[in-house]
């Protein structure tokens, strides 16, 4: 497989602050990656880095073998990387069709995809943004995120503080994502061996370090290195 995204040596953090360092870490096209990590580990910075949100300190960024590194954030979306941020940032006053509509890129997700993957949105179409519940306004984030066609996505902790049926839905959704429609994808998740499920390969930050990298049946199949880095074999913390 080719390589999709190539970080090298990143430093990056907010002001003068350095919050991650030397991160290296590449990943092939149609694999993903599932970023685990205790609290303030650098876990959300990574991601935020890498769509051009942080200060950058060193390092490099490429995305389909272009150094993205100076890329403005808006440029660095245009060239594939989609974002499901924490805030899910879903226009409340439009309604679900709108929010979808009003970002759409050509490609082969449609809003009429977006809504076989969530049936929840179809049924909800003509709803604001402000009138869903947690995890529709979460299934929205994501449809937006792919409606924008992108060959990467990131999403930051998907599943938090949604109830646990609304968390299958959600894991049932990006296992689809993964391993049938073969979307690229860096994920942030406090449900450690849910999200190994559904992912490629993994890593474990500490001090905005990776201090474990390898396949996520490995961890799946070992989970040691999760209980030493983590504290826990079957569930992480929140994000950083």
């Amino acid at each position: 497989m080719a390589e999709l995204l190539a970080v090298r040596g990143l430093r990056a953090g907010y002001g003068p602050a350095v919050v991650i360092d030397g991160i290296d870490l590449a990943l092939a096209e149609g694999q993903s990656m599932a970023v685990l990590g205790r609290n303030g580990t650098g876990k959300t910075t990574l991601l935020n880095t890498i769509i051009g949100v942080t200060r950058h300190h060193g390092g490099t960024i490429a995305l389909k073998g272009r150094d993205v590194t100076a890329f403005s954030p808006d440029r660095r979306a245009v060239s594939g990387i989609g974002w499901v941020p924490q805030e899910r940032n879903v226009f409340r006053s439009l309604s679900v069709e709108e929010n979808l509509t009003a970002v759409a890129r050509p490609g082969l997700w449609t809003v009429a995809r977006v809504f076989e993957l969530f049936p929840r949105l179809a049924q909800r179409r003509t709803n604001l943004g402000n009138q869903l519940s947690g995890g529709e306004q979460q299934m929205l984030a994501i449809g937006r995120a792919l409606i924008l066609n992108p060959s990467l996505i990131l999403l930051d902790e998907p599943t938090e503080g949604l109830a646990p049926i609304i968390i299958e839905e959600l894991l049932a959704a990006l296992a689809r994502l993964t391993r049938e429609e073969g979307l690229s994808a860096l994920i942030v998740e406090q449900h450690a061996q849910k999200i190994l499920a559904v992912t490629d390969r993994a890593i474990i930050l500490d001090r905005g370090t990776i201090v474990h990298e390898g396949t996520s049946r490995a961890l799946i199949d070992d989970p040691e290195p999760l209980e030493r880095h983590l504290g826990v074999g079957s569930r992480t913390p929140h994000a950083a």
